[in-house]
């Protein structure tokens, strides 16, 4: 993996961005083997991604570097495999932060609510549905990608060296944390 990590160059922040809920691209999961797979997806699709594609350019971070996962608020509402998967990905999350503290790299999980203007969920959302999850917010609005970014920038900005190991909730409110 070292000599992988070498030939990308120095790398100062990876966010991990891959991932979501592959149980939209599937039929009925009626029997035990399409719940295996259904939930062998979502791990590999969420979790397995980000612990190989970081473990491979972990040599490559530079001290003082931000290692950012995007998670979900599903790890904390449920959503069967997909939110387990996600809390899968935080709880990994403050493992990898105590593995990369000693170099100065942050390591955090930003978890989104609803973000409109994605392709999350396959342009499946009824109206009434959309209006339930932005109702669900305290700021009554759907969170936009910009709302993602703009929490992704600052983790990887030289304001947050000191914060590592941490899920931030950018979901309008709708789960809150202490």
């Amino acid at each position: 993996m070292a000599g992988f990590a070498a030939d990308i160059g120095q790398i100062d922040v990876l966010v991990n961005n891959a991932g979501g809920n592959t149980d939209f691209d599937r039929e009925d999961v009626d029997t035990l083997p399409a719940v295996a797979d259904s939930w062998r997806a979502n791990f590999e699709s969420n979790v397995v991604s980000a612990v190989l594609m970081t473990t491979a350019l972990m040599p490559a971070i530079a001290e003082g570097g931000a290692v950012i996962t995007i998670g979900s608020i599903a790890a904390d509402k449920g959503a069967g495999s997909y939110g387990a998967a996600k809390a899968a990905v935080a709880s990994w999350n403050v493992d990898l932060a105590r593995q990369l503290g000693p170099r100065g790299i942050t390591a955090n999980t930003v978890a989104p609510g609803y973000i409109a203007d994605t392709e999350f969920f396959r342009d499946a959302l009824t109206p009434d549905k959309k209006t339930s999850l932005i109702d669900a917010a305290i700021t009554k609005r759907p969170g936009n990608p910009d709302d993602i970014a703009g929490m992704v920038e600052f983790l990887a900005s030289p304001d947050a060296r000191q914060i590592t190991a941490q899920t931030f909730a950018v979901n309008g409110g709708e789960w809150t944390t202490r």
